[in-house]
């Protein structure tokens, strides 16, 4: 697949001296979708902002769909469906009406179709000709998103898309985004539940200062920086954990009744058959085993941390 966004050392200061990116570069391809994940005042909105034309950047830093965002700003920011964290809509004007000014604002003929369609997608058609300032935040905020897909963009950017809202309208924007995928739409999001990162990414960028530390694809981030841990419970309670064993990277529960075993994923070799050798050897008898892996979440955490 060929790159829809690129971002070439792209630095931002503002006007007080705050450095908000630092030397930033990516390459998004057609049809994938990312999650950017970093703390608060990390540089993501900024970077949205940037590649979506609201911030003023030099010549031949980002290109989205091969326009230079600087030069082409027309051409590129139609490519473009935004969500910002933000919620402004018309107060007075009704859902449909307002989804529908939106298309317009692009340049888009009428298609009643298409955006009864995407108000039902939505979960918006019953509301379709109810005042936006009578309805709650959660469907403020799924106006947002239809606003957002009313011209039908190829790339759609997701600020915080379900900060505060409700597990339903959290559901929805999910289906709507595997829908998107399928019709080869690129999505970005920024989020602060890593799990859904974790549910739906293809890749994954790990911001913190203004720097990009990293952009890999979400198993391969996993497999590469995760670690497993083999929980091995016993049928009768322990005092402590023979010297035989001191090698191995054990730790005992407080009951006596759990060792703990951590170990690299990518190492050829677990340890795990001769650790449990060395168990029955020491007379430890086993009653159950279960494994775990390290969560996105503990992987940017130790990231950020680091």
């Amino acid at each position: 697949m060929s790159s829809i966004i690129s971002v070439k050392n792209l630095t931002k200061t503002y006007d007080n001296g705050f450095q908000a990116l630092r030397n930033l570069s990516l390459e998004i391809e057609e049809g994938e979708i990312i999650a950017l994940l970093g703390p608060n005042g990390a540089g993501k909105t900024t970077l949205i902002s940037a590649i979506c034309g609201l911030l003023s950047v030099p010549k031949n830093t980002i290109t989205v769909g091969g326009f230079d965002v600087s030069v082409d700003y027309r051409n590129s920011r139609s490519l473009i469906g935004l969500v910002p964290q933000e919620i402004t809509i018309e107060p007075f004007e009704t859902v449909k009406n307002a989804v529908s000014f939106s298309r317009g604002l692009f340049g888009k003929s009428r298609n009643n179709a298409y955006i009864d369609q995407l108000l039902k997608d939505l979960s918006l058609y019953d509301k379709k000709d109810d005042k936006n300032m009578t309805l709650s935040g959660g469907m403020k905020r799924r106006i947002m998103i239809a606003k957002a897909l009313s011209h039908e963009p190829r790339i759609l950017f997701l600020d915080e898309p379900t900060a505060g809202v409700d597990v339903e309208l959290r559901k929805d924007m999910w289906e709507v985004v595997a829908k998107l995928r399928e019709t080869g739409v690129t999505v970005i999001l920024t989020t602060h539940y890593i799990e859904e990162a974790e549910e739906i990414a293809d890749r994954v960028g790990v911001i913190n200062k203004g720097e990009l530390l990293l952009i890999e694809g979400k198993n391969e981030l996993m497999q590469r920086m995760g670690s497993k841990n083999l929980t091995i419970e016993l049928q009768s309670p322990a005092t402590e954990i023979p010297s035989s064993l001191s090698h191995y990277n054990l730790t005992l529960s407080d009951d006596g009744l759990r060792l703990n075993y951590h170990y690299d994923v990518r190492a050829q070799k677990t340890g795990i058959v001769d650790l449990l050798s060395e168990l029955r050897k020491a007379s430890f008898r086993l009653r159950d085993l279960q494994t775990s892996q390290s969560s996105l979440e503990e992987i940017f955490v130790n990231l950020v941390r680091d």
